[in-house]
């Protein structure tokens, strides 16, 4: 496969991931253009043992880890900004609620670990299956269902986010 087909075909799927890591469309754009890049440098050493996208959001991983390491801080970033969805048909009252409720997720989310928060976004921003998250996260398929699913518990219980 030509890097231009590797692009094509997996570029918007390590810019959600990277979205959902960083919350910043701009930064996203920048560190998804690196990892492809890096990738190209790098495609001599891509043996095929899982799968190109999963070895495109290592490299997009291991960016960004580099980028929080330079700024030295993490980065807070309104989530609305992240999956802005509008409905033309829904009342003004219902449009409050919706972005109220939505605030509310994402303000659980980020309440989360972040081993189990980067699960949840991988899953449900970068729709990745679990054998492909355990794959970028270097953890089991098992382990990234399980992890999942405990963040999910954890958020419809609204108990203590810390704990696990």
């Amino acid at each position: 496969m030509e890097m231009d087909e590797v692009y094509q075909s997996y570029a918007q799927t390590v810019f959600k991931y990277l979205l959902s890591l960083s919350h910043d469309d701009d930064l996203a754009e920048e560190l998804t253009a690196e990892t492809f890049y890096q990738a190209y440098k790098s495609i001599h050493r891509y043996n095929g043992d899982c799968k190109m996208v999963v070895w495109l959001c290592q490299i997009a991983k291991h960016l960004w880890y580099r980028e929080l390491e330079r700024r030295k801080k993490y980065k807070s970033v309104d989530l609305d900004d992240v999956c802005e969805v509008e409905d033309t048909r829904m009342t003004p009252d219902l449009t409050v609620l919706a972005a109220e409720s939505k605030v509310e997720i994402y303000r659980q989310l980020h309440l989360l670990d972040e081993s189990t928060r980067e699960v949840m976004y991988l899953r449900l921003m970068g729709d990745l299956s679990y054998r492909e998250i355990g794959d970028v996260l270097n953890k089991s398929e098992n382990w990234a269902r399980v992890t999942f699913y405990r963040g999910k518990e954890k958020m419809k219980k609204g108990s203590d986010i810390n704990e696990i």
